[in-house]
């Protein structure tokens, strides 16, 4: 298997320097060169563990391992977990089924891949015998941080730095983040939101003048954010397994089409359904569902990106993104390099670009999107637990919510990204209940007024005092990086 870069500028690169390199050197996402197809035996699979299936699709992308040295990172990756079979499927209703993707250390759904993240690093850097020591630059809206901390805490041959809005996360995310005690972790709050860290996660990793000093101190960089090909690849997984446990579940029978929803802001958890798709899941239509920063929403309409617009803090805030990173990839696999590349080049310099309508019409072909606002979404999670007894967290109640817009003869699946009790305040405030300041009370209040259990990974989260206060200007991240480095 071999990757290209989204911008056609890039040479071929095996899976293990894929993932080393996190971003291609032309600044472009990395793809398969050719899509690897999966034998779909349902007969096998329904009864597959998610071990098991994660081996197979693991395999077809990253082929310079053996399927024991995956089976081995997978098993390991997810031995603690508080749900045996890692992921878990709820019925909502007799049409709809909730996948639960939050049964992980930090209590979300990066936790699928950001704990197998640094498995697949680390033997990439073995295999390939570097000596380098990885920098791994991280952006993020609140719980790609925390997972990315975990996954890589006190990992070998890494370094892991990450930068989170100051404003919008929400006091849990924040004290996960700060709370990070490895010794090689680097934590910073920056003066901007998701979009301006991410911009200058992407400017460092392709600094020519900050990469040669690196090498000559034996460091290199890479990331943990979606645009690192082994993050995607690892989310393809747990489509596949949802499939097949729809299958043994008889809430689907063996090649029917299954529709999905999902709540969507940097596009990485979306495109991983369509790339299951790619690879012959019998998927439907992917419903990409967006908050009130509806930029998303408002592309897959007109077939142009505008992300020079209001940005708004809302109670959704993993998905307060203005520039989906992830849709880069998406647009290369309908339009190729060249349209890619000058597409960027105007997002880069005008804040916008707008698609031909030959690809308009392919993406409309195979997406539906919506948004709902924050008032919406308290709506949403007020009903669910009122009809259900079900408590949503604020990402998942976006995609309830946007779902109802899309009525479908075929079975629906609605991605479930976060415990919450992540989110108490405002799950507390949706369920008519005062929410207190502390948020440690919140924690408790949920659990009594839910009669669920505040999940372990977190009670005593708030015992734990803060280790990393830094907050910069994004126009500082640079040279704080250097005295970090001791570049």
């Amino acid at each position: 298997m071999k990757f290209q870069s989204t911008r056609g500028k890039a040479p071929l690169v095996s899976g293990l320097q894929a993932l080393m390199n996190g971003l291609a050197p032309d600044g472009g996402l990395y793809v398969p060169a050719v899509f690897p197809k999966l034998d779909f035996d349902w007969e096998k699979l329904k009864d597959a563990s998610y071990v098991a299936i994660g081996t197979q699709v693991l395999s077809l992308f990253f082929d310079e391992f053996s399927e024991a040295e995956i089976t081995n990172f997978l098993t390991e990756a997810y031995e603690n977990f508080d749900y045996p079979q890692k992921v878990k499927i709820q019925e909502l209703d007799s049409r709809k089924d909730l996948l639960e993707l939050f049964h992980g250390p930090t209590l979300a759904f990066k936790d699928m891949a950001l704990s197998l993240l640094p498995y697949l690093l680390t033997a990439a850097i073995q295999k390939t015998q570097h000596k380098e020591t990885l920098v791994i630059l991280t952006a993020t809206s609140g719980d790609t941080g925390g997972a990315a901390l975990n996954g890589f805490n006190n990992v070998a041959q890494t370094k892991i730095v990450v930068y989170y809005p100051s404003v919008g996360v929400s006091k849990l995310q924040r004290q996960q983040m700060t709370t990070a005690s490895g010794k090689n972790t680097h934590v910073v709050a920056v003066t901007g939101n998701f979009d301006d860290a991410q911009k200058a996660v992407k400017q460092l990793l392709i600094d020519q003048e900050l990469i040669q000093r690196m090498q000559a101190r034996s460091l290199r960089f890479s990331s943990a954010n979606s645009i690192n090909i082994g993050r995607l690849a690892a989310q393809v997984v747990y489509y596949v397994y949802a499939y097949a446990q729809l299958v043994q579940k008889g809430r689907l029978k063996a090649g029917q089409t299954l529709d999905v929803t999902v709540p969507t802001g940097n596009f990485g958890d979306i495109l991983a359904a369509y790339w299951a798709k790619k690879m012959g899941l019998p998927l439907g239509k992917l419903t990409v569902a967006s908050n009130a920063n509806h930029v998303l929403t408002d592309f897959f309409a007109s077939g142009i990106y505008q992300a020079d617009r209001d940005f708004k803090v809302t109670s959704s805030p993993a998905m307060d993104i203005l520039v989906s990173s992830n849709l880069e990839r998406l647009l290369f696999d309908l339009a190729g390099a060249d349209s890619v590349a000058g597409w960027m080049k105007d997002l880069a310099e005008k804040q916008t670009y707008e698609i031909d309508d030959k690809t308009l019409a392919k993406l409309q072909k195979q997406f539906n999107a919506a948004f709902c606002d924050s008032a919406q979404t308290s709506q949403t999670i007020k009903k669910i637990f009122t009809e259900n007894n079900y408590l949503l967290d604020p990402h998942t109640a976006v995609a309830v919510a946007v779902n109802e817009n899309f009525p479908s003869p075929d079975q629906q699946l609605i991605v479930s990204t976060a415990s919450p009790f992540k989110f108490a305040e405002t799950v507390l405030t949706a369920l008519g209940q005062t929410a207190a300041a502390d948020p440690e009370l919140n924690l408790n209040k949920l659990s009594q007024f839910s009669k669920q259990t505040v999940p372990a990974a977190i009670a005593d989260l708030f015992t734990k005092k803060p280790v990393h206060a830094q907050k910069l200007a994004i126009k500082d991240l640079r040279a704080d990086l250097i005295e970090t480095l001791g570049l």
